[in-house]
């Protein structure tokens, strides 16, 4: 591709959109001089305000933008509610009219899917839930304008309500193909010869991945790197990417799509990483060394399956540019913390860059307190916690315990695990072993209440699912089971976030089936679920160790089934205050069916131990007060509690 002639289209696609911005800027002047628009100054400037004290506090809920409420049908354009992969209306002003709901709840933190101009469509499927970037610097219209999205924030701001931004650093959507064969028009290439060997057919908008880079073909076989060729349909905004360098050939990896996944031991085979012997020895593929960097090489480097174009963001410029148009988000609009898409398909050295810029940014702006939270989709602690060291993530999501408490709820896993995890992140319980998350504050991170900076291990966020994730009650039809996670997710350390829906029992299978209208539900707040998240976060709201309290275990089990104590798992929160420690003390029973104590007395052992002098008269504080409940601590801080499966009770000091 001839780059001197890119540059001369864009040239000239700068002057067109700098024409327009002035149509429309006129066209607001004309419309608000006619009584049409009445943006008041404060609704036209971003909130930038730090209102975060500590994110601790927090309760963050996830929605997608187009699923949650539509309230300004103005907007309304290519909308297929009739299709779970369409574009379905809802908005920034949905949002808006909804936020007495969202403050019902309790939820304290808004996470907002991401907000920039898209591809429309791709494959039949729209670009709704806002992960194919196709202009880094513009709103989906699909959604609102830009003053719409500052007043959703104002006013979410106005009921000390956060909001975070998605965003996504790694690809653009699908806006360019390889020409493999050079004919100038993105097909199937068909290679093959004269000989009995199969044809082999190469789709040019996803070929495989190949470390070389993608390969030209001729007739008499490969010609070098093939070259790309931008798309330009802009009925469906399928236009080279903006802002113009991002249309830079040289600024997108361009090795095709990652094959990996599945089958992760078969391709290192292939591709000579391990031999026969290794390919068959039983083990995880990730032991040996050569075949995780191999798999790691793609996931980095590699398209991400469906064609969306990997960015080199290896290159400074490339990094740079990053800061520059997600820093510009910020001051546009005035969001409190990004949640970073894909986090794990990009190099480790691009995260050192880019976070402490986007702090300082920031704080120029003066907006302080400013969380990063990258989506890492692995259930690989040590990968997960890695983004977490030396200046990059102030947390990520809590993968690995995702997993791990999905198969302790719903198959009977011993509780054990949970603990067994914890030791990798909780210096505390580490009893000598290295630690997977970040143990010091970042520079200039995020900070507790009194100014002290929070380090990873202390604020990663907590969740039961999500919009890549079937929904909790999808495969596993138990309402107690819910109940009893989001007892589990709503107590411990960290920061917990909730994917909107939850709270009606919403159980959705995989994308796009998990990502409903919330607008079917009524915004009901009479069901018996919205009514349990709302008592557990006005709990963790009054009792301060369950916001920002050290966790320690004080029962597990390594029973599963029905086996003796298994499905038990308790802990204590504790903070330290001016007149000594301050101990919450919860106890769950994450078992379907084994009703059972926190003892061990029956088999030889004891009973479970706290931190409580003899003597202290604990009060359960979750459902109704109820005297039964009631414990006094016996000697050495032992207490025997029995639960019935799927409870959980919270004891506080008389």
């Amino acid at each position: 591709m001839d780059f001197s002639k890119m540059k001369t289209v864009f040239k000239a696609l700068i002057v067109t959109k700098a024409v327009i911005k002035v149509a429309v800027i006129l066209a607001i002047v004309f419309s608000t001089q006619a009584g049409c628009i009445d943006y008041s100054q404060a609704e036209q400037e971003a909130d930038l305000r730090t209102i975060v004290t500590d994110w601790r506090d927090e309760v963050i809920y996830q929605v997608l933008i187009d699923r949650f409420e539509n309230g300004d049908l103005n907007n309304d354009f290519n909308v297929y509610p009739q299709s779970a992969a369409g574009y379905h209306g809802g908005d920034y002003q949905g949002l808006i009219d909804r936020l007495d709901y969202i403050e019902e709840l309790g939820v304290t933190t808004l996470w907002i899917s991401p907000v920039v101009k898209n591809v429309e469509e791709d494959a039949g499927v729209a670009g709704y839930h806002g992960y194919w970037a196709q202009d880094f610097t513009e709103v989906n219209r699909h959604f609102g304008d830009l003053p719409k999205l500052r007043e959703l924030v104002r006013k979410a701001h106005d009921r000390n309500i956060k909001v975070i931004l998605d965003i996504v650093t790694n690809h653009v959507g699908q806006l360019f193909y390889y020409d493999i064969n050079q004919n100038g028009q993105p097909d199937e290439h068909v290679m093959g010869s004269g000989t009995k060997s199969p044809m082999t057919r190469v789709t040019e908008w996803d070929p495989d991945f190949d470390e070389r880079g993608i390969q030209a073909v001729t007739s008499l076989g490969e010609s070098g790197p093939a070259p790309i060729k931008w798309i330009w349909d802009p009925e469906i905004n399928r236009v080279p990417p903006w802002p113009a360098e991002f249309a830079n050939p040289d600024w997108y990896n361009r090795m095709g799509r990652v094959t990996v996944w599945g089958r992760e031991k078969q391709a290192c085979y292939d591709a000579g990483r391990i031999n026969a012997e290794q390919l068959n020895d039983g083990s995880w593929w990730g032991s040996h060394q050569a075949c995780f960097d191999y798999v790691r090489m793609q996931e980095v480097l590699g398209d991400f399956p469906g064609g969306l174009k990997d960015i080199k963001t290896t290159l400074p410029e490339v990094r740079q540019a990053m800061i520059k148009v997600y820093g510009d988000w910020i001051e546009k609009a005035g969001f409190d913390g990004f949640r970073i898409d894909t986090i794990k398909h990009v190099e480790h050295d691009f995260w050192r860059v880019f976070c402490p810029g986007i702090r300082e940014r920031a704080a120029s702006l003066g907006k302080h307190n400013f969380l990063m939270f990258g989506e890492a989709f692995d259930g690989n602690d040590q990968l997960i916690g890695s983004f977490t060291h030396d200046n990059m993530m102030d947390s990520v999501f809590y993968f690995s315990q995702k997993f791990v408490i999905d198969d302790v709820v719903k198959n009977g896993a011993p509780t054990r695990r949970l603990e067994d995890l914890w030791k990798a992140r909780i210096p505390g319980m580490a009893q000598g072993q290295s630690l997977n998350y970040g143990e010091t504050p970042h520079t200039k991170g995020v900070t507790a209440a009194d100014g002290s900076g929070l380090a990873p291990w202390q604020v990663l966020v907590n969740f039961l699912d999500n919009h890549d994730l079937p929904r909790f009650l999808y495969d596993y039809h138990d309402k107690d089971g819910l109940k009893v996670a989001l007892a589990l997710l709503l107590t411990m350390d960290g920061i917990p976030c909730l994917y909107y829906g939850t709270e009606q029992d919403f159980s959705g299978g995989n994308d796009p089936a998990n990502r409903e209208d919330m607008w079917h539900t009524g915004f009901a707040t009479d069901g018996d679920t919205f009514k349990w998240v709302k008592q557990l976060i006005d709990l963790r709201k009054k009792q301060a160790p369950l916001r920002r309290g050290n966790m320690k275990v004080v029962w597990s089990s390594e029973n599963s089934g029905t086996e003796k104590d298994a499905g038990i798992l308790a802990f204590e929160r504790t903070i330290e205050t001016a007149v000594g420690p301050e101990t919450v003390l919860v106890v769950l029973n994450l078992s379907k069916s084994n009703a059972t104590w926190t003892s061990a007395k029956e088999w030889g052992g004891e009973h479970m131990k706290t931190s409580f002098a003899k003597g202290t008269k604990l009060v359960n504080m979750l459902d109704e007060p109820d005297p039964t409940d009631d414990v006094t601590v016996g000697d050495n801080g032992e207490i025997n509690i029995k639960l019935q499966p799927r409870t959980a009770k919270v004891f506080v000091v008389r």
